[in-house]
């Protein structure tokens, strides 16, 4: 694997955690290989790999952009990720604040809902 990879990977590993990363791979077959390897080295060999901003600062970016585009499948992966990357709860209500304001309070109140539910799930009293 590239270089990219192995940091993405380990990128990956240290925001999602092993148990999520270990359940990714062993789910991954010869279809979707490719696209794995490209989130891979995409978005966590590239992206959050950068030091530009801090994990903290992407979990609240990424927790923002999937609410305001209404992608929320994603949004418990993420908020459990905060566990890793310093987002408090306080820094991931105050990101949905946010989508209320700039793309809708529907999607806005949607993330809030699963966040609050990932939050019980985790055992975090919020």
């Amino acid at each position: 694997m590239s270089e990219r990879f192995e940091k993405g990977m380990a990128t990956r590993r240290a925001v999602l955690g092993d148990a999520h990363v270990d359940r990714a791979e062993a789910n991954k077959s010869e279809f979707d290989a490719p696209f794995q390897t490209m989130i891979t080295e995409g978005a966590w060999g590239t992206l959050w790999s950068d030091d530009s901003i801090s994990k903290r600062e992407r979990s609240m970016l990424t927790l923002s952009l999937l609410a305001a585009t209404g992608n929320f499948d994603e949004i418990p992966m993420h908020v459990r990720a905060t566990a890793n990357t310093g987002a408090s709860p306080q820094d991931v209500v105050q990101a949905f604040m946010h989508v209320a304001v700039y793309a809708g309070v529907p999607k806005a109140n949607h993330a809030i809902k699963l966040a609050k539910q990932t939050y019980a799930e985790m055992g975090i009293s919020i």
